[in-house]
């Protein structure tokens, strides 16, 4: 049963919580203005601080009065004035008639301005702006109400705390509450003064800036003012670096979507972010120029960056050989994978994947549906302690699903000897131990590989009695060469024969379905270390029929 907040004020004493944190990590980091906001708003009364507080966790920046009734802050007019001397809030901001119009109602809309009450609120909206082009304060928009708009003057500077904080600014206030209420559990990592995301203010700007420009680009402002405000220079900081190549590549895609090839090659030539090289071969073709493109992908044959980027040039090669009039180059051969074909009726209320289940389930061979869940939770139970040190950089703050660094190309790198560790385990039956162990004393804890509502203690005793030791290490190497990529396209059921202590994985394709690309690379190596695995393919009967 969840626990409820007993301390009405527990939003105010996480968010002071934070302050606290974020001075004694980033003090040397820190601005005048968000050392001034940190200093005084200990200082304030108790209900300006929770008003403001409920004001930061709340959507938008343009506030009612009558929406911000709190008991526990008693009325807003008067929590609100300290905030208002302080210049945080502005107690009759200009709003113009979109501002206004998210704030009113439609009989609020009726009763100030002369509109037809049939339209939409919106098509409303478009009738009255062409004569009401300036903004006005609320009172001003309707006079006679009792009502007052505040708008909160701070939210940047909040923000910039939140991304200090978090590392960065998809997470919110929330996860206190998340975290308060049993919700969410989070590992416990012994975090000091120097666990931060952010090593000098410059990380900080990168990323905050580079967050905005993202949010412009998915609110469609012209690519050319989004493009010209994005560092052309890598960032210092590795992980924001990513991030500043994976902009470039969204909008490289972008281009290509839009046929404005030459602006995507030369996004694609400028990112490192995965899968850009690749993406270059292919726009080089679409552009029929085919020489170029084979020139650079016989330069990338020579150190592919990934599984997937060696399984695209297999694909395009032989087209751009072809295109140029070159012999053709020997085909590689793929190992053998079983195939199951089925006629099954059609399911009224299962998935093509569940009428498989039920069909080949029996009470000597048991079935059941995983797909990519538990290779990675027995991976993710086996190297806990790995997974979540306390390493630099890692972890910098109590909410942390896994490790900052989780998708770097140095993360096995970094926890060498703590991952040989754990694998070690698979050579004797100890690893056994430690995933029950961990099973145990880590349930409902996040975790970026364990989804706990696809594992129960039945399933866990099968997958340790029947999968060999090897075939984990196999797959469990596989995982750390690219987790990113590797956490997916495992096959969706797997069936145990306990007595004979042996498995059998099956990827399911219902009719017309066909195998992914991250699917046929998991096929092949299970296929190449002997693992038994199968493709089904099912037709439903009465279409055969």
């Amino acid at each position: 049963m969840l626990r409820t907040l007993d301390d009405p004020f527990y939003y105010l004493n996480n968010f002071q919580q934070v302050l606290l944190w974020i001075e004694a990590r980033y003090d040397d980091l820190l601005n005048a203005e968000e050392r001034l906001f940190i200093s005084t708003f200990p200082t304030l009364p108790q209900a300006a601080r929770a008003l403001l507080v409920r004001m930061v966790m709340r959507k938008g920046t343009l506030f009612r009065a009558g929406k911000l009734v709190y008991p526990e802050i008693g009325p807003a007019p008067e929590a609100v004035q300290p905030l208002v001397d302080l210049g945080w809030v502005d107690a009759s901001p200009p709003l113009d008639l979109p501002q206004l119009f998210a704030l009113l109602t439609k009989p609020e809309i009726r009763a100030h301005f002369a509109v037809r009450p049939d339209l939409r609120k919106a098509e409303q909206l478009q009738a009255l702006l062409s004569d009401h082009p300036h903004a006005r304060a609320f009172e001003d928009w309707c006079p006679g109400s009792d009502d007052r708009v505040y708008a909160l003057t701070i939210m940047d500077l909040c923000d910039r705390l939140r991304l200090m904080f978090f590392g960065n600014l998809h997470q919110d206030w929330s996860e206190f509450v998340l975290a308060d209420l049993g919700i969410y559990l989070y590992e416990k990592i012994e975090l000091d003064a120097g666990s931060r995301g952010f090593r000098e203010r410059r990380d900080l700007e990168d990323c905050l800036h580079l967050h905005r420009c993202r949010e412009r680009f998915e609110r469609g402002e012209a690519l050319a003012e989004v493009l010209a405000d994005i560092p052309r220079e890598a960032c210092p900081n590795p992980w924001i670096e990513q991030r500043r190549a994976k902009l470039l590549f969204l909008i490289a895609q972008h281009c290509e979507r839009l046929g404005e090839f030459d602006a995507a090659l030369a996004l694609y030539a400028e990112c490192a972010y995965p899968g850009a090289r690749g993406r270059r071969i292919r726009v080089l073709e679409r552009s029929e120029r085919f020489a170029e493109a084979l020139a650079l992908a016989r330069q990338v044959e020579q150190a592919p960056e990934s599984e997937a980027e060696r399984q695209h040039l297999q694909r395009i090669l032989p087209r751009l050989q072809r295109q140029l009039g070159l012999p053709k180059a020997p085909k590689a051969t793929r190992p053998a994978v079983e195939r199951l074909d089925l006629s099954l009726p059609r399911p009224e209320a299962l998935s093509v994947e569940g009428a498989v289940l039920l069909h080949l389930h029996h009470s000597d061979g048991p079935v059941h549906y995983v797909e990519n869940t538990l290779i990675n939770a027995l991976f993710g139970l086996l190297c806990w302690e790995a997974i979540f040190v306390a390493l630099p950089g890692a972890f910098f703050h109590p909410f942390h699903i896994g490790p900052a660094d989780l998708h770097a190309p140095d993360f096995r790198q970094r926890r060498a000897a703590l991952f040989d560790a754990c694998l070690a385990q698979l050579g004797s039956d100890a690893y056994k131990d430690t995933i029950r162990r961990h099973y145990r004393a880590k349930q409902g804890i996040l975790s970026p590989f364990v989804h706990w509502g696809a594992l129960d203690d039945a399933l866990l005793e099968l997958a340790l009695h029947c999968l060999p030791a090897t075939h984990l290490r196999h797959w469990f190497e596989r995982i750390l060469q690219d987790i990113k990529a590797n956490r997916a396209g495992l096959p969706d059921l797997i069936q145990f024969w306990p007595a004979q202590r042996r498995y059998r994985m099956i990827e399911v394709k219902g009719p017309g379905d066909r195998l992914q690309d991250n699917q046929l690379r998991w096929l092949d190596f299970c296929a190449r270390h002997d693992m038994p695995v199968a493709v089904c393919y099912v037709q439903w009967a009465d279409a055969v029929n």
